[in-house]
């Protein structure tokens, strides 16, 4: 079922709706109800929509849960990695050994610069560091356009709506 299908479906209901509350003025909600629902398959396709919605929502939240899985594997690779990486060059460094040459790889002990190591950030002197632009605070500004604020600049929208849908 086809996006197009959906909608002019749904036109076709409302039209429909609009005719039967035109023609029958004094029809009670669950006549309507009824008989927009003999009439149309809109509810139909709308249940088929929702539940294809609802499947690919726990697809998604399976692969999520599967790539936080290959993540951490691929975190604890990375360890084994450097692990392995720490002892073969300390070995080499305990054998006197700078270099060891293998059919597929050459590896070799190589001097490593030295690196930062801040122990003290209020000790360092202004021109080491860099200002900051401003950064607005949106959670601040919708409380105070939700109590009724005005703030030049900034409304709060219309809102709208959403689909809940309770599966237990």
């Amino acid at each position: 079922m086809s996006t197009a299908q959906i909608k002019a479906e749904a036109q076709r209901f409302s039209l429909l709706r609009e005719r039967l509350i035109r023609d029958y003025q004094d029809i009670d909600d669950e006549t309507l109800s009824d008989t927009l629902e003999g009439a149309s398959d809109l509810t139909d396709q709308l249940q088929v929509l929702i539940r294809s919605a609802l499947e690919d929502e726990s697809l998604a939240d399976a692969l999520k849960i599967r790539l936080a899985d290959m993540r951490a594997r691929i975190s604890r690779l990375e360890g084994r990695m450097e692990r392995k990486r720490a002892l073969a060059a300390e070995v080499m460094r305990d054998a006197g050994l700078p270099q060891v040459v293998a059919p597929d790889f050459t590896a070799s002990a190589r001097p490593v610069p030295p690196g930062l190591v801040v122990s003290d950030e209020q000790a360092i002197p202004p021109a080491y560091w860099v200002p900051q632009p401003p950064r607005l605070n949106r959670h601040e500004l919708l409380g105070a356009l939700k109590v009724g604020m005005a703030v030049p600049g900034a409304t709060l929208s219309n809102g709208g709506s959403t689909l809940a849908v309770r599966t237990r």
